[in-house]
């Protein structure tokens, strides 16, 4: 399955990045690519819509976390959109709920 990956800058002074599809080994470091892409390009503040998101394995949620750090590094921050039960039964079960600050929707993503 292709990995969709779409961009909305219009939330200034959040970046939405909207993931669509499967996040495994093989997909995973385009994910990683766009987030770096990002960081290098002054995002700093990203929100990670996971909602079109149908599976999401271990190197996945590694380049989620890789990211985090990355833009922790520059002061910023990396929030998660994300709905889908089994998707959150991943971070749960991780105990990366502690980690990520996790919302039902964009709209709550940025205005927290």
């Amino acid at each position: 399955m292709e990995l969709g990956l779409d961009v909305d800058d219009s939330r200034s002074p959040y970046t939405v990045l909207a993931v669509k599809g499967e996040v495994d080994v093989y997909t995973a470091p385009r994910l990683r690519e766009k987030l770096v892409e990002l960081v290098s390009q002054g995002k700093h503040q990203i929100v990670v819509d996971l909602e079109g998101v149908d599976f999401l394995d271990s190197t996945g949620l590694g380049v989620l976390v890789g990211g985090l750090k990355r833009l922790r590094s520059h002061d910023g921050d990396l929030t998660l959109v994300c709905t889908h039960q089994r998707i959150m039964k991943v971070f749960e079960i991780t105990g990366l709920t502690k980690v990520f600050s996790i919302y039902g929707s964009v709209d709550d993503a940025v205005t927290q």
